[in-house]
């Protein structure tokens, strides 16, 4: 038996599991943000709701841990930013742990049961509130001892102009020190900061998709510009990985019709041509942090 966490900043998922296909939810949690030894109890509660002695817990958590002093870094979750979590989680919990980012364990699912099953090369894209990455190779997580591969979102990469016809786009500043990063324009709030920028609206994402759909000129203005900046890091990061398939999560991934114009804007750019789709929706929709972090579990690699 595996106890395995998927850990934000505002929620601890916890689940069972003896394999990566069955698993079975624990009572969902609030994330202690500003006390550890509050934190730890939290997975304490929820190791006791699992009624058994596990072989290891796996935690799919938001954040980086570096591969060199094995500290997290994690701006979400104050109280655990700068600690070598592993190392404390087994010193408090008297049991193994397994770490890896949650972009990672979001690949990891994919290329091990969902739309990445049966390709040697699997990079997993977040579109969500922001833009994260994860790379697999031959059913190994790259980042299994930690580290940043496959964060696509930050990095000074963003196109000065996008859309057709061209239109400026600003330098906007991201979280990471940067400017010019994917993450600030891929996301939700990426989208919402380009209508704005193009059109002087405040507009949520999911009514530009909505509306976009719908036949508003403004919305498919801005949904050109999106697809433009986010397609061409996007096809690099193909190219450079030589990834054969793109399961993408997130809160954008539901927009099917959003994913399909990516899909045919990156199928364009890149130096392979596939006639099949490439960028596609995620076939794990339901927790596939949990799902990649005991894929991580069994395993056995810890970060």
């Amino acid at each position: 038996m595996i106890v395995c966490f998927d850990i934000g900043g505002s929620a601890i998922k916890g689940a069972i599991t003896h394999s990566p296909e069955r698993i079975f939810p624990l009572p969902r949690r609030t994330t202690p943000l500003d006390d550890f030894r509050r934190f730890v109890q939290v997975l304490e509660s929820l190791l006791d709701e699992a009624g058994g002695l596990p072989e290891r817990v796996a935690i799919s958590i938001t954040g980086v841990i570096d591969p060199e002093t094995r500290r997290i870094k994690c701006a979400n979750i104050p109280c655990i930013d700068g600690r070598e979590l592993a190392a404390e989680l087994e010193s408090a919990l008297h049991l193994p742990i397994v770490i890896a980012n949650d972009a990672d364990c979001f690949a990891l699912a994919e290329a091990g049961i969902g739309a990445g099953r049966g390709h040697r090369i699997v990079f997993g894209a977040i579109l969500g509130t922001g833009v994260g990455g994860g790379l697999v190779v031959e059913g190994r997580l790259i980042n299994a001892d930690g580290g940043f591969a496959g964060e696509w979102g930050h990095g000074p990469s963003v196109a000065a102009e996008a859309g057709h016809p061209p239109i400026a786009i600003p330098a906007f500043p991201c979280g990471c020190g940067q400017s010019r990063c994917v993450d600030t324009v891929g996301g939700a709030r990426g989208l919402e900061r380009l209508h704005e920028t193009v059109h002087g609206k405040a507009l949520a994402s999911h009514e530009i998709i909505d509306t976009w759909q719908g036949g508003n000129a403004e919305a498919a203005r801005t949904i050109d510009v999106f697809v433009d900046l986010v397609s061409s890091p996007l096809a690099l990061a193909i190219n450079i990985t030589g990834a054969t398939i793109v399961p993408v999560g997130g809160g954008l991934s539901n927009a099917e019709a959003l994913l399909a114009e990516i899909d045919r804007s990156v199928r364009q750019r890149i130096l392979r041509r596939f006639d099949r789709p490439l960028v596609v929706r995620g076939a794990c929709r339901v927790e596939p942090g949990l799902i990649g972090a005991a894929l991580l579990g069994f395993e056995g690699k810890a970060s």
